[in-house]
């Protein structure tokens, strides 16, 4: 009698457990990408996409939707102000966005007007040329930008002051060049800004390492410096880096999602939950890595606290250019 009813207790318990993971998953769930498709939000949409579906995670289909603006501006005041509370609904984010939070460029709202979710990797900046630029290295694109920096065109995804820029005003700074004088063409994403460059229209981008590779596997690009403390593994590993060309600039770029500030905390844990699994899959660790991103896995109140401090670094380096409003 007694292991009966501690059978059925058990299975009682688990049944309300199962109820609970069932009320959390949203019946449609989404991922806004804030960009244009082709970029580094696009990609971190479908790494999510993927990863769940492929985990047996989340049993509807994801779909990935685009909201251009900003570097996710738009999208952001758009969850916030409307979408608060939709629990299907995750966003993807990306230093870029915490860097024009810093700045103050999503209007009324800071960091803490939503609910930070997941971190499932990290990128980094990359300068990248077309395979038929006359600049191999960096150094050479240094010098031209020396004798005339009104010479080259940058094209990259996102206004002044935002991460793209902010990447190539670092080298210029460190090699003693004026930012000011730097040409640059603002897209929105990162697939136009590849798009223009390959089209001859801007002969140097500024992105995200992820959002060149494929084109560098295609033999369409190459990439004068990574911007990484040390050269990265497996086939990244011939990329030179900025430090090692004597420009000691390095600029990492998590990969995340958040969710609108009113998701309940049901709702919120089973995204959660889902996120937490699926960062110790080995089988997502193949996916990111094919995505040429590298590990960062957080969430819940540790990516908050990441997220807040970021934010906070980022302030002091957008003042050290003049760009905090």
């Amino acid at each position: 009698m007694k292991t009966a009813f501690t059978r059925i207790a058990l299975t009682t318990a688990c049944l309300a457990f199962a109820g609970q993971l069932l009320a959390g998953e949203p019946k449609r769930p989404e991922c806004i990408a804030p960009a244009k498709p082709g970029g580094g939000f696009d990609l971190t949409c479908k790494l999510a996409q993927n990863g769940l579906k492929d985990g047996g995670l989340l049993k509807a289909p994801m779909r990935v939707t685009y909201m251009p603006g900003g570097v996710g501006a738009v999208a952001y005041n758009a969850v916030v102000a409307q979408r608060a509370d939709d629990p299907g609904t995750i966003i993807a984010f990306s230093s870029g966005s915490l860097l024009n939070l810093a700045q103050g460029k999503f209007g009324r709202y800071d960091e803490s007007a939503v609910r930070w979710l997941a971190a499932v990797g990290t990128d980094y900046g990359a300068i990248t040329v077309r395979a038929d630029s006359p600049y191999q290295t960096l150094n050479d694109l240094v010098e031209a930008l020396k004798k005339d920096p009104s010479s080259i065109v940058f094209g990259a995804g996102a206004t002044i002051g935002g991460q793209d820029w902010m990447q190539t005003a670092l080298i210029a700074r460190a090699a003693g060049i004026d930012p000011k004088n730097l040409r640059y063409v603002a897209f929105e994403g990162g697939g136009e800004t590849l798009t223009a460059m390959l089209g001859g229209h801007v002969q140097v981008t500024s992105s995200g390492l992820g959002e060149v590779t494929p084109q560098l596997e295609a033999k369409k690009v190459r990439i004068l410096a990574v911007l990484a403390d040390d050269r990265l593994p497996g086939k990244l590993a011939d990329i030179p880096t900025a430090k090692e060309q004597g420009y000691p600039i390095s600029w990492p770029v998590i990969r995340g999602f958040y969710v609108g500030p009113e998701v309940s905390d049901e709702q919120y844990g089973w995204w959660k939950q889902q996120f937490d699994s699926l960062l110790a899959s080995e089988d997502f660790a193949k996916l990111r890595e094919q995505r040429d991103l590298l590990p960062l896995s957080m969430t819940g109140d540790e990516l908050n606290a990441f997220v807040l401090k970021q934010v906070e670094e980022y302030k002091t380096l957008a003042g050290e250019f003049g760009l905090v409003q």
